[in-house]
């Protein structure tokens, strides 16, 4: 069954919208990940933060009322009137939402049990939908009169590549005509001081796969996608999932797992290594990530393939990683840009030599011919990974 990504909407540290997100992504803009303690006052770390002003959310929806959902309010406000164009054509019934985050509005319980420390009650206008892992796909469900099947999905850092296998089903299952899915995660104190306890958050600016890395940038945003039946400029090819059930939060340093996911999507896809065109990195700038993603990737893709980590620029969005980098894949395939640009992998260091040789994507760098295929790799805690496929339709 062909399913297609008809239109997308997108916002990270890298901008909002199509034209300057992708804009970003060539320039090899890192100006978005910037020092702050906002949500750790003893210590400031490098973090994408989304700087576009956002949409408010109505009274009427006030218990969805968190950054999280204004997020996805910013994203699905893109492609509203793809949206509206799928309800009126198939019924609210036939259109679901499948989507992946991994704190939700974790933000607003931050600040309603600060509140209440200083007051001795909870703010009035705290509600716990605003922090609960569903309420995205409710509010979205509600905002945009779509009465189909809605949920989330957390499974961490693989979350929203996670709801791609999801609305892929329910479209070959024929319960949908057209799934809204992608994910969205926003900043807060719950990831920024847990991974800086875990000591996986980098001192400065994140070095993917460099000689000096030493960890994460954790960023925020939102990528939707209308994923349907109907023909449009990409088509999902294949998504792939295993599990390592190696440890709760260091990946299986062989990469078997991965190995298998990223070769479970090129069989579902019908396709060979050799016909991808580039493949976005999970890339995270830690040392254990890194060195087993090389290490698999060498192993299915061999030193051919152009392949980078984009978090050097939009930072890791967590839950909403995969959605967002599948995102910046659909951007360079309906680009139709005649000499096939390329994602760098920004870094600000020296590959590290130790890693198996891969076909690190340099500033500036081309296919040399409109991309036709690209595929995105997403890895999170307790060894769950993603491989998604996309091509020109």
């Amino acid at each position: 069954m062909n399913c297609y990504l008809n239109d997308l909407g997108i916002l990270c540290a890298l901008g909002s919208g199509q034209q300057e997100v992708l804009a970003g992504l060539w320039r090899g803009d890192r100006s978005g990940l910037q020092p702050s303690d906002a949500f750790s006052p003893s210590r400031s770390h490098y973090l994408g933060a989304v700087t576009t002003p956002l949409p408010e959310i109505a009274d009427a929806l006030a218990v969805y009322a968190c950054r999280n959902n204004q997020l996805l309010l910013a994203a699905a406000e893109q492609i509203r009137p793809g949206i509206e164009a799928m309800r009126e054509r198939f019924g609210a019934e036939r259109i679901g939402i499948a989507l992946g985050t991994s704190t939700s509005g974790v933000r607003n319980t931050e600040l309603a049990l600060a509140y209440q420390a200083e007051h001795g009650r909870l703010p009035p206008t705290y509600h716990y939908k605003q922090q609960q892992m569903g309420a995205g796909a409710d509010f979205l469900a509600e905002y945009l009169q779509i009465r189909g099947p809605a949920y989330t999905l957390s499974s961490a850092c693989a979350s929203s590549g996670k709801a791609f296998a999801s609305a892929q089903r329910l479209l070959a299952m024929d319960l949908c005509d057209a799934v809204i899915v992608g994910g969205a995660d926003s900043l807060c104190g719950l990831t920024v001081n847990g991974f800086a306890a875990l000591e996986s958050v980098g001192a400065g600016l994140c070095k993917p796969f460099g000689r000096r890395r030493d960890g994460i940038n954790i960023g925020e945003a939102a990528a939707l996608f209308i994923l349907s039946k109907q023909p449009g400029p990409v088509c999902l090819r294949g998504v792939a999932a295993t599990s390592d059930a190696y440890h709760f939060s260091a990946p299986d340093p062989d990469g078997t797992a991965v190995q298998t996911a990223m070769r479970a999507a090129l069989d579902q896809a019908g396709l060979t290594p050799a016909q991808v065109d580039y493949l976005n990195l999970h890339g995270t700038a830690t040392l254990l990530n890194d060195a087993m993603e090389s290490k698999a990737v060498h192993a299915v893709f061999g030193t051919d393939t152009p392949v980078s980590s984009s978090k050097g620029m939009s930072g890791h969005t967590l839950g909403a990683a995969a959605a967002l980098e599948l995102g910046f894949c659909w951007l360079l395939l309906q680009s139709n840009d005649p000499q096939g640009r390329l994602i760098a992998n920004i870094n600000g260091d020296d590959i590290d030599p130790d890693l198996p040789p891969l076909n690190w994507v340099a500033p500036g760098q081309s296919l040399g011919r409109p991309l036709t295929v690209c595929q995105s790799n997403s890895f999170a805690f307790g060894g769950s990974n993603v491989s998604i496929i996309v091509a020109q339709a």
